[in-house]
């Protein structure tokens, strides 16, 4: 069983505590650790728009907000042999435990890794 880091927990402050809880499930289930980034929750729109800049976001933060700006979702990243990991194939694990973990708590999120247009194989976001 994994459990998230000091530095996880506190990327996590401001985000809404539906989704926190979702994602402590989730990691109580999940068959890969994960952790949550610097920018995986609440973001300033100074972060969110570098992020737009570097093309890993469709949001720029100032005309058009994304979801962490308002504490709606999260992006993750795996851990495998002690590495930080971006991949499919990790991140794939993490959605099941994810999707699993709101299904059980009956809290709607989205995982942008379903997405058609733009796949963002880190991101969740509660589903308003």
């Amino acid at each position: 069983m994994f459990s998230f880091s000091a530095r996880s927990l506190k990327n996590m402050e401001g985000v809404d505590e539906c989704l926190v809880k979702v994602a402590h499930r989730a990691i109580e289930i999940t068959k890969i650790d994960f952790g949550i980034p610097e920018t995986g929750g609440v973001r300033t729109p100074q972060q969110q728009h570098q992020l737009f800049l570097d093309l890993l976001s469709k949001a720029d933060g100032m005309y058009k907000r994304s979801k962490h700006q308002d504490g709606l979702a999260l992006d993750v990243f795996a851990y495998h042999k002690g590495e930080a990991k971006w991949g499919t194939k990790y991140l794939a694990q993490v959605a099941c435990a994810f999707l699993q973990a709101a299904n059980e708590l009956g809290i709607k999120i989205k995982w942008g890794g379903l997405w058609s247009t733009f796949r963002d194989m880190p991101h969740f976001e509660l589903e308003c």
